[in-house]
């Protein structure tokens, strides 16, 4: 990725934590035939590789999973905004996009292992059913899941980079950079009032 100096973002707590809000991502792979990417929910864990590593799974008709050749690239993209050089007031100006990103590289594994592919579904459930009011309850002894077990595959990637990208218009003056603020907190879509927040607290 494409990072200049000012937007470079390596701080490995501000990753993780991106990482985790934003965990739905883009998983894309090299193959005899080309490149590949599908769209996926991945969970972080830091615990495990020197880096950290991402779990998840796919439906076993996918592709992907088969004769995946060198590293794998996952891309987790954060809010986004269009930038209009109105708000500047200034004369010289382009617009531009502000946005957060961030890239992972690391090692792909498949995961078949009955036990280890269902600690993955408990994982995911937990994870994104936990903080909801009243959550479903993964119950792995229902008739289905053994179908539904033949019907994936898990997925382990032991990150071996990773690269952060907050383009928040670091690059502008103070003052320049608080009108950008002012005009994003005023729009009705969440992606620029998130965007807005991100820029205040750089």
């Amino acid at each position: 990725m494409y990072i200049p100096v000012a937007f470079d973002e390596s701080d490995p707590v501000r990753l993780h934590a991106f990482i985790r809000r934003h965990s739905f991502a883009v998983l894309t792979s090299r193959h005899e035939g080309g490149l590949v990417a599908s769209h996926l929910p991945l969970l972080f864990d830091v615990e495990d590789g020197p880096k950290g590593r991402l779990l998840g799974h796919m439906a076993r008709a996918n592709p992907q999973w088969k004769q995946v050749v060198g590293d794998v690239l996952v891309v987790f993209s954060g809010p986004h905004a269009y930038i209009s050089p109105a708000w500047y007031e200034e004369e010289g100006t382009v617009p531009t996009w502000n946005y957060a990103a961030v890239h992972a590289y690391g090692t792909f594994h498949v995961v078949e292992d009955r036990e280890a592919l269902l600690d993955i579904l408990h994982r995911s459930v937990r994870t994104f059913e936990d903080p909801r009011p009243n959550p479903w309850a993964f119950d792995e002894s229902a008739p289905h899941i053994e179908e539904m077990l033949r019907a994936i595959v898990g997925l382990r990637i032991e990150i071996t980079r990773l690269e952060g990208k907050w383009k928040l218009g670091q690059n502008h003056p103070e003052e320049r950079r608080r009108k950008v603020v002012r005009a994003l907190q005023a729009l009705p879509d969440e992606d620029s009032k998130a965007i807005a927040e991100m820029m205040a607290g750089e």
